[in-house]
């Protein structure tokens, strides 16, 4: 397939703002693109599937979301590709093609924000809105080498975003640039400008950096040499993270005690349980909002995507009181190890994107490794920044910072403070 110019990363473009204010606005003269999620009114919502478009209506209204950016001074350039009904973690679409990884073009750019990250990497846009229900703006921002922010649950409306967990989903966004980060989440999280506070610890989580395929001297050790040289050597601490998860969340054993078939044996059992509990809960809830519409429809969803939508359909609402108990238990644990100012640091994924023609398993073992990381934010509701760490293997990598849920702020002070000493010591 040749190489579209804006490398197959819009459905659609389109130029829209306010109009021009006679002062400076927080966003004046950025340019952002928007995931085929949210509505726009005049425009419908695509959501990644031609049959989805062809049945449903122009948007009536604006997401909230987008019309805070827009009112903020920011430019929409328009529409980008993304996942089928954002449930897989790839970027592949069978209809509209897979955007090329500026970074790695014969790797996929991960999804199922993909077309908004592409946008950013390639320098379309300056910043763009994905969503982030389990991992759909961490990974791509990590295959894509740019900075992706997942908010804490609830921090930003969804309001004319399609859904697809609710338990899950959050409006974040992603960026080249630290302090555009910084400022964007300052516009979506209504939030005023503060002095950044110096984090009391950052917890490394060694069990979860040993889950990784790339070498701790090019994660870990960054990360180490920039705190020590930012906050001091005392604000390094330690921690196995699948221990204080598996004594802090009892409901787990009832999604570690279903015989482990799909154990993958080098991940701790219960984030390997955890993983199994978020993506439990999501198929339902995801069942919930689209089965009536699936089975009516029928639609043509491409291989991998298919099966996992005709699984959620199928699924029944056994053991989801123990998923909400989980999800409440390893907040208040997770909150307790942080406390107001503590930061956990883990991989954003354990490995390299897979490359474009490799067509991933779509078996719940090989999303084991990295749901086992992608969950602890997701199932916590905390907010956690993908951070761009350079490239290995002449692929890119990234390493991730979560923080407490409502400490957006915090974080994203935080990530400014620590971003160019960062790439100073790769």
């Amino acid at each position: 397939m040749v190489k579209r110019l804006d490398y197959g990363a819009f459905m659609e473009k389109f130029s829209l703002q306010l109009s021009p204010s006679q002062h400076q606005l927080p966003l004046s003269g950025l340019t952002f693109a928007v995931k085929d999620i949210f509505d726009i009114e005049g425009y419908v919502t695509g959501f990644g599937n031609p049959d989805w478009a062809k049945t449903h209506s122009a948007a009536t209204s604006t997401a909230p979301a987008v019309m805070d950016l827009l009112t903020a001074g920011a430019t929409c350039l328009g529409k980008t590709a993304m996942d089928e009904m954002a449930y897989c973690m790839y970027g592949v679409n069978k209809h509209y093609g897979t955007p090329t990884n500026p970074c790695a073009p014969d790797r996929v750019p991960g999804g199922s924000s993909s077309g908004s990250a592409v946008a950013v990497a390639a320098k379309l846009v300056d910043f763009s809105l994905g969503t982030d229900t389990g991992a759909s703006v961490r990974v791509p921002a990590s295959y894509c080498g740019i900075l992706g922010f997942r908010p804490s649950l609830g921090a930003v409306s969804t309001v004319g975003v399609l859904p697809m967990s609710q338990s899950y989903d959050t409006v974040g966004w992603l960026a080249r640039d630290p302090m555009i980060l910084n400022r964007i989440g300052r516009v979506l999280l209504h939030l005023p400008d503060v002095d950044p506070i110096k984090p009391s610890q950052i917890i490394i989580a060694e069990d979860c950096f040993r889950l990784s395929t790339i070498p701790s001297d090019r994660t870990v050790q960054v990360l180490v040499k920039s705190i020590e040289k930012l906050f001091g050597a005392q604000c390094v601490k330690h921690a196995i993270l699948g221990d204080l998860v598996k004594d802090k969340v009892p409901s787990l054993q009832h999604f570690m005690d279903k015989g482990n078939e799909d154990q993958v044996d080098d991940i701790p059992p219960s984030l390997a349980a955890l993983s199994s509990a978020m993506r439990l809960l999501q198929r339902y809830e995801f069942k919930n909002y689209h089965a009536k519409w699936v089975t009516k429809v029928n639609p043509d969803f491409g291989p991998g995507i298919s099966e996992r939508i005709w699984d959620a359909i199928k699924a029944t609402g056994e053991n989801i009181d123990f998923c909400h108990s989980v999800r409440t238990e390893l907040r208040a644990a997770l909150t307790a190890l942080l406390g107001d100012h503590g930061v956990l640091a883990l991989p954003t994924t354990p490995g390299e994107p897979p490359k474009v023609q490799a067509n991933p398993s779509t078996s719940d073992i090989f999303f084991s490794r990295p749901f086992s990381l992608l969950s602890v934010a997701g199932s916590s509701g905390f907010c956690q920044v993908s951070i761009p760490l350079g490239r290995y293997d002449n692929v890119p990598l990234a390493i991730s910072l979560v923080a407490k849920h409502g400490s957006d702020a915090f974080l994203l002070n935080l990530v400014e403070t620590l971003y160019d000493t960062l790439q100073e010591t790769i």
